[in-house]
């Protein structure tokens, strides 16, 4: 028997059988995706595959949807957001206050809008919202770098659940420092987006954001001259791409961070 279901890294897989619903363990335990998986035995499924992404928003089209706003990536493709109505998450779904784990966000970064779906277990994440300004975003981006605190994140239109995403995000941001050793490490982040900026620049994209990815590998937030929104893994001595977030039929690494957006730019032209 084979099925499709959400991989949440280190957690137990469920699937309705004759109106029962039985939980499995799956094999490898580290697989974090979407998957289409075999029951071994009673209690073990094999990862046969990943998903499709005509399987996903078939699976996903299935469950409850509520628009969120990403506050802070807390491990691997999991995000702490925030509902965009307060008010619809509290009458749909009885979500009060906080925020929610998004699990398996394959897209997006800090403060953006997505679509969240919800199978009554976990939230998912699901497709980013085009149609929101993502001017809201780059602006609250800059503020919380710059350290400045919620209570202070206020203008004109701005809603009550942008600041409580910015709140969020505020808690898990890494504090300022105010001497030499913060200065420093203001210096350095100044270079690294330097850096980032100048080899996507070449290929014709533009910084979105970017954060450490263990030890030599950043997580870059990337958009193409069209407005494109793209993730990518690059090693940060010399750029080359560890997980370029498209297919490339398995040649990532024989690209750099300034060829792939040119790879991407073509292919959106064509």
């Amino acid at each position: 028997m084979q099925f499709l279901a959400p991989c949440v890294g280190g957690g137990w897989v469920r699937v309705s059988l004759d109106g029962l619903v039985q939980r499995f363990r799956p094999e490898p335990r580290d697989f974090e995706g979407w998957g289409v998986l075999e029951a071994i035995d009673d209690r073990t499924a094999r990862v046969v595959s990943e998903a499709t992404l005509a399987q996903v928003e078939a699976y996903l089209k299935l469950l409850k949807p509520l628009p969120v706003r990403l506050a802070a990536r807390l491990r691997g493709r999991t995000w702490l957001a925030s509902p965009l109505n307060a008010e619809d998450a509290r009458r749909q779904f009885d979500v009060v206050g906080g925020g929610l784990q998004v699990h398996l966000v394959s897209d997006g970064a800090r403060f953006e809008v997505l679509t969240a779906y919800t199978d009554g277990c976990h939230w998912l994440g699901g497709e980013l919202d085009r149609r929101a300004d993502a001017r809201v975003a780059e602006r609250l981006r800059k503020l919380l770098w710059q350290g400045v605190a919620p209570r202070y994140i206020t203008w004109k239109g701005i809603t009550p659940e942008t600041r409580a995403a910015y709140a969020l995000a505020s808690e898990f941001a890494p504090a300022r420092g105010r001497g030499r050793k913060g200065r420093a490490a203001d210096r350095l982040k100044q270079l690294e987006e330097a850096r980032l900026n100048d080899a996507l620049a070449l290929g014709g994209g533009t910084l979105v954001d970017y954060e450490n990815e263990g030890d030599a590998h950043w997580r870059v937030t990337w958009q193409t001259s069209g407005g494109e929104t793209h993730v990518s893994i690059v090693a940060r001595r010399d750029l080359t791409i560890f997980d370029a977030g498209i297919c490339l039929s398995g040649y990532d690494r024989d690209f750099d961070l300034q060829s792939l957006v040119g790879v991407v730019e073509h292919a959106w032209d064509d």
